[in-house]
């Protein structure tokens, strides 16, 4: 309930200047209107009624090229897949923009209470320090706002939480269909999930396959390549392309440029610390307790509890993913966006970690309320008009974010204090993970 709350409180806070909802958003909104009331994905029409100026003040910029349609006339889709807007449909129909945010809102209480469940009854944390550590990671950022944004990340990484529950379970034959449910559900809400629906998938295969399950084991491979078979279907059918952004206007290139025309992986690799400590778009600039993040996955590699691997995989390759795979970590939206669908993982490697020892939950406590503390700084001063979620965040007057920011590495302007920020930070977080 408390997660729900927090992130609703951020329902009124402007996206942008003069605008609800910013970005992607429009898009997922209109998808789901058209869904709601025309029973299919073909924005021509609301686009023609200019349908987004109820959350969208200025000209919408086009993100669909024209496709030819039925009967040769013209057809739009969007380039974003279709699972979001099929599951907003009916508070869209209901209430809006308002509605399908307050329905995000309650994916965030329900992402909560799962996290919660889940640490108690698969990793064995007391409720006591799950519903503590649940409650600092939930009600700050990245989570809470984006129970309020109109992006697939809650959802997906619900649906990530719920594959965690399912393979650290008994592993029975709901589980297994738990599990591929959680799988194929993955890349419906965005493709650019694929890598950690795969590394749930294979995690499944190998357990099954440890315990002498080959039936289950191979059933599960072939319900795999059977959804796969059947997304890249309907895509080109729909999208014109294995991947929703065949419909885009601005892959000029080509849907596979969504990973840039001339990927510099090198440079990207700044992200694999940046993602964590950059000033503007980091995590812990918003929520200094997910620097904990860190020596906590090296506790969890020494004590290797059961269970670990299924925390630590996924959000290695969720963490590569955005590394390496985004386009860029900054961004017209929240920060952290890329990384979202696999925090999960890492609340709950904090929570293990810290489940034996009272001084640690102690420390992971009070630095959460900081960022707490920073979230409902944001929340005001939105509510005030003073900032919005995406153009100036940062102007935010919270004090404690104003002195903590001075000492994290600004990456969109890279000079020399940025490099050593860098450095200081990566010897910092290293020393940690070994002590």
């Amino acid at each position: 309930m408390a997660a729900t709350l927090a992130a609703a409180a951020g329902t009124g806070v402007p996206a942008t200047r003069g605008a609800q909802t910013t970005a992607d958003e429009p898009q997922y909104l209109l998808t789901a209107i058209s869904i709601a009331e025309d029973g299919d994905l073909d924005i021509a029409d609301e686009l023609a009624a200019r349908r987004w100026r109820a959350f969208h003040a200025a000209p919408l910029p086009e993100q669909t090229r024209p496709l030819t349609g039925a009967g040769g006339g013209i057809r739009r889709v969007s380039p974003h897949d279709p699972l979001l807007p099929l599951l907003l449909a009916g508070p869209v129909a209901a209430g809006g923009w308002v509605g399908a945010k307050l329905a995000m809102s309650v994916v965030a209480g329900a992402l909560a209470a799962l996290l919660a469940w889940t640490a108690t009854a698969r990793f064995g944390v007391p409720p006591r320090v799950a519903a503590a550590v649940v409650a600092v990671f939930a009600l700050s950022a990245p989570l809470a706002p984006f129970g309020t944004q109109v992006y697939p990340e809650l959802p997906a990484a619900l649906t990530v939480t719920l594959a965690v529950a399912a393979l650290t379970g008994p592993f029975q034959r709901r589980h297994r269909y738990l599990l591929a449910a959680a799988v194929v559900a993955l890349p419906w809400l965005a493709v650019k999930y694929a890598p950690v629906a795969a590394a749930l998938a294979a995690l499944a295969v190998h357990r099954l396959w440890r315990r002498g399950a080959r039936g289950p084991a191979l059933g599960l491979v072939v319900t795999g390549v059977a959804a796969g078979v059947v997304f890249a279907a309907v895509h080109v059918a729909v999208w014109t392309g294995v991947t929703p952004y065949a419909s885009g206007d601005h892959f000029t290139g080509g849907e596979f440029t969504v990973v840039g025309f001339a990927p510099d992986y090198l440079g990207r690799s700044r992200r694999l610390l940046g993602l964590l400590v950059d000033r503007h778009f980091g995590l812990a600039a918003w929520q200094p307790a997910w620097l904990l993040v860190v020596p906590a996955l090296a506790v969890l590699a020494r004590r290797r509890p059961p269970g670990w691997a299924v925390l630590a995989a996924p959000l290695a390759v969720g963490w590569l993913n955005a590394t390496f795979v985004a386009l860029t970590m900054h961004g017209f939206w929240f920060p952290g966006r890329q990384v979202v669908v696999v925090l999960p993982c890492a609340v709950l490697a904090v929570a293990v970690a810290v489940s034996t020892s009272r001084r640690a939950l102690t420390a992971t406590v009070g630095v959460g309320l900081l960022g707490v503390a920073t979230y409902g700084w944001v929340v005001a001063d939105g509510m005030r008009g003073r900032l919005n979620w995406v153009v100036d965040l940062w102007r935010v007057s919270d004090p404690w974010y104003r002195v903590w920011s001075t000492l994290l590495p600004a990456y969109l302007r890279v000079d020399g204090w940025t490099w050593l920020r860098h450095g200081a930070w990566l010897v910092v977080l290293t020393a940690a993970a070994v002590a």
